[in-house]
């Protein structure tokens, strides 16, 4: 339910000379607007703290440059409430309420944009609109191009980052990039030029002493194109950027093609504390669902043959084996990587699917995204970038029982490309299919917005812990940065609990992971997913503990709720989430040292817990801890290792 309250509006042109302001409920954040030499400017604080210094909104539209000979003509004040529930994410409900206040600013030849801000406790967002410009005079002028946008995050001096690079569009293999797949730096000065010169893709960590600040963008669909932060401009910070004309194959524009009136999607910052970022829902609040769920969707965990098998598995007998094996351990999914409609061949994907529903498990297909934006060989192609081809794959799809795709390859965040997402996910939505991205650009509120919505990679997964011995050795890394940035905005298929030693089929050849066992477990909590991979191999049933087996049996995927306990960014996390009644503390360690920590667990306040953990070897034990009677405990994480707290039901 949502509800909107007018509070008031201020309409006298005098009255607006001075800045306005709108505080959230608390009054712990203020936005301030003003108007100096006719640019509309904003400015961000949070306890008094300046987080944001003077920055730059508007857009450079085809019917006006609405960032400079503007004036703020009109300001309305109104409160937000909204409460509702989610299926998919960090939490199961929200409870949302904000103060906003929208601005009317009026340029050349009478042009007139609007900026809404909506002002939580935890979070600032702003969008703009676009009416309908003067129908009485101009009435032929019912669209825009939107060619580019001034919004920017001018930051104090000091501030560090943690942001990711965009990559050349175009670039590496098959031309696949921008695929959100580069490597983070963490606590870098703002004016260090990011790896390849062309910004930062969302969301953008920034650190402030003791407040933090996420940037990112929510609501992005098929009616506007995805953007990214530019390069650090000292006295002017970060501003938005759109696509580049390379993306997509370089075919598209590389702004957005609007009707009027237009809405563009919602710039967010999520402000205070690390815990604020971890636990905030800010890209669900200001989004609505953008269809009715057709089936009841389900989460889950799913076998995958190919993250250390290869191309090779991808064949009837390998693919039973993972069936047989995500049944034994009460899997939900198999997912059949790419090739299968030649290694195996449609007729066979048939009975395939019927053996796997046989044994109580829902294959998952890979797809390429293919069309012509990139040159990457594997198939199936040409089935989901025609709304015709589309339709007959899918319905196929639904006939012979299987339950999802995966869907690879897109590179890029042109509008043509973000219809393209939009498309697929409708179109499963009607055939009742789950959809995973890879390949593929961040979602921004799509767990909301599209309810068959699972998943997506847009990160530097696990296939490149594989790949070579450096990105095994960075994992305890990436993963304890994520739960602070990409993952704390939309979920994240990072692609496999991993119990092989060794990066090979045999178990025994190929780099080692840096991890230990009790990482990779706690990694399927921190890691938040409702279709999460186990990359669980026939093998690891007689090589690994019987007590990391049956924790695997258990673990869930969908949580009602998700508190911070402790970390830093790329260093070490702690997260509780609570899935029904029952409470799952995780830790990751990233130091190469070990990590003690006392923590304060009220939920398991005078309770005896299963505790998984390293010990001082790296050798993974299950024991019963007793919690105090205040709820602290003293813990110590391993060197890359984890811990996992259990309360007993």
């Amino acid at each position: 339910m949502k509800m909107i309250l007018t509070l008031g509006i201020l309409s006298a042109l005098a009255a607006l000379e001075q800045p306005v302001s709108v505080k959230s409920p608390s009054g712990a954040l203020e936005v301030t607007l003003s108007n100096p030499s006719g640019r509309a400017m904003y400015t961000v604080s949070y306890n008094g703290q300046t987080v944001l210094g003077e920055s730059s909104l508007g857009l450079v539209t085809s019917i006006g440059d609405l960032t400079k000979d503007l004036t703020l003509t009109q300001v309305e004040e109104s409160r937000v409430e909204k409460h509702y529930d989610m299926r998919t994410t960090k939490t199961a409900h929200s409870d949302y309420i904000a103060n906003e206040l929208t601005a009317t600013y009026e340029g050349r030849e009478g042009r007139v944009l609007t900026v809404t801000f909506r002002v939580s406790d935890s979070d600032v967002a702003f969008r703009y609109n676009l009416a309908v410009q003067h129908p009485d005079r101009d009435p032929d002028l019912q669209r825009t191009l939107v060619l580019g946008e001034h919004s920017s995050f001018n930051f104090p001096e000091g501030t560090t980052t943690f942001i990711c690079p965009l990559a050349e569009p175009g670039s590496r293999w098959a031309h696949a990039r921008p695929s959100y797949e580069e490597v983070y730096t963490p606590d870098a000065p703002m004016d260090v030029p990011s790896e390849f010169g062309h910004g930062y893709s969302f969301p953008c960590l920034f650190h402030l002493g003791d407040t933090w600040a996420l940037v990112s963008e929510t609501g992005v669909d098929s009616g506007y194109c995805g953007a990214h932060l530019g390069e650090y401009q000292k006295g002017k910070g970060y501003t938005i950027a759109y696509p580049y004309p390379d993306e997509n194959g370089g075919y598209g524009t590389s702004g957005a093609a609007c009707a009027l009136p237009l809405t563009t999607p919602w710039r967010t910052i999520t402000i205070g504390p690390l815990g604020t970022l971890v636990e905030a829902t800010t890209a669900f609040d200001l989004v609505e669902p953008r269809y009715e769920s057709s089936a009841p969707y389900q989460g889950g965990r799913y076998t995958w043959s190919w993250l250390l098998w290869q191309d090779d598995s991808v064949n009837w007998d390998d693919q039973v084996q993972m069936i047989d094996l995500a049944a034994s351990m009460g899997f939900e999914y198999c997912l059949v990587d790419n090739w299968w409609d030649q290694q195996i061949g449609r007729d066979r994907m048939a009975e395939l699917s019927a053996y796997a529903r046989s044994k109580g498990v829902s294959l998952m297909l890979w797809y390429s995204s293919n069309g012509y934006w990139n040159d990457a060989p594997q198939t199936p192609k040409h089935c989901m970038n025609t709304a015709i081809a589309r339709e007959r794959e899918m319905k196929w799809l639904r006939t012979i029982g299987v339950k999802g795709i995966k869907v690879d390859f897109f590179g890029g965040d042109k509008q043509e490309t973000l219809q393209l997402y939009e498309d697929i996910l409708s179109d499963a939505n009607r055939y009742g299919l789950q959809v995973i991205f890879h390949g593929c650009t961040l979602p921004r509120g799509w767990e909301v917005m599209y309810p068959n919505y699972a998943s997506s990679e847009a990160v530097m997964a696990s296939e490149n812990v594989y790949f070579t011995e450096e990105d095994a050795a960075r994992e305890a890394f990436d993963l304890t940065i994520h739960p602070f940035c990409r993952n704390a905005v939309a979920s994240m298929d990072w692609g496999g609990i991993i119990l092989n030693r060794h990066m090979s089929r045999d178990n025994r050849s190929r780099h080692t992971r840096s991890t230990t066992d009790i990482f990779e477990l706690a990694s399927g909590i921190t890691n938040q997913s409702s279709i999460q991979c186990v990359a669980l191999y026939p093998n690891n049933l007689t090589e690994v503990p019987a007590f990391e087996l049956d924790f695997l049996k258990g673990l869930p995927t969908t949580w009602e709720e998700t508190r911070f306990i402790d970390g830093y960014p790329g260093k070490y996390v702690v997260l509780a989430r609570r899935h029904g009644n029952q409470w799952y503390v995780a830790g990751l360690n990233a130091l190469k040292e070990p990590l003690k920590l006392t923590m304060d667990l009220p939920m398991f306040a005078g309770q005896t817990v299963n505790c998984y953990v390293d010990d001082k070897k790296g050798i993974p034990t299950l024991n019963p801890l007793k919690i105090k009677t205040d709820g602290t405990v003293k813990v110590t994480l391993q060197p890359h290792g984890g811990l996992v707290l259990l309360n007993k039901l």
